[in-house]
């Protein structure tokens, strides 16, 4: 049932025909960017569940058997972004290993990966941010490396990426923020820290973990409004002065009185 509405959008953006939808629109723009890259043309309707393809080249929105494309290739990266997480959390290959084997034979994670769904993408951004979160405290000992500035704003990167596909990416950047608050707490009670040190500390993750995830999420939301520039059955959501904007609307290039 999703497939044919998250579908349906990736469309919409192939086509530029503007539609309103509850979830941010990262993962739709993702949807339609692979199936643009890929060769599909936007035609299919999406009408109903169990609808036959036919013609129609689906394959780089969703994987498909041996098809590992999109959709497939995201929800196959959980297994070594787990794999890595736990190894670097308990550092035991055992343990790691078996975290991987788990998801790897898993039947709800294989199923979702293999539609066009933005549950494989929003797990993939999820766990990126907590594997990002965790190499970067493993450089705890380094601040302001490389490898630290590196992963800090990955994770920053990642926060922006699993609010920007479904707003429950929320609970994420809440385990970031705990975690970041108990770092800083640490950081402050470490008398051989001058303030300034600490001032730099609690700059670097005011500029990483919050000004750069807004900064992506509102350009997501700037490319979103930029292809989406025709009338399409969204439009009524909207006032009428961004109705004027849209091509093929009827109030389309009207003026609009304050």
């Amino acid at each position: 049932w999703d497939e044919t509405h998250f579908g349906k959008m990736g469309s919409y953006y192939i086509n530029r025909t503007f539609f309103f939808d509850v979830h941010p629109p990262l993962g739709k723009m993702l949807i339609g960017l692979a199936g643009y890259l890929s060769g599909y043309d936007g035609t299919f309707p999406f009408q109903k569940p169990g609808d036959r393809y036919e013609q129609h080249n689906y394959v780089g929105m969703r994987g498909v058997r041996l098809y590992r494309l999109f959709c497939a290739f995201l929800g196959s990266c959980l297994v070594p972004f787990a794999y890595l997480t736990v190894l670097e959390l308990s550092k035991s290959l055992p343990a790691a290993l078996l975290t991987a084997f788990i998801l790897i034979f898993d039947t709800g994670c294989i199923t979702l990966s293999q539609y066009i769904l933005l549950d494989p993408i929003l797990m993939f951004f999820l766990m990126g941010a907590v594997l990002s979160m965790v190499k970067c405290n493993s450089c705890a000992d380094r601040p302001f490396s490389a490898s630290w500035w590196f992963w800090l704003s990955l994770t920053g990167v990642n926060l922006a990426g699993a609010m920007g596909v479904k707003f429950v990416g929320l609970f994420v950047v809440l385990l970031v923020g705990l975690n970041t608050i108990y770092d800083l707490w640490d950081l402050l009670g470490n008398l051989s820290l001058s303030l300034v040190m600490f001032g730099k500390h609690l700059l670097a993750r005011v500029l990483c973990l919050i000004l750069l995830p807004l900064a992506l999420y509102m350009a997501m939301f700037a490319v979103h409004f930029t292809v989406l520039n025709k009338s399409g059955p969204g439009d009524g959501f909207f006032s009428s002065a961004f109705q004027s904007q849209l091509i093929g609307n009827n109030l389309h290039n009207v003026s609009i009185p304050e």
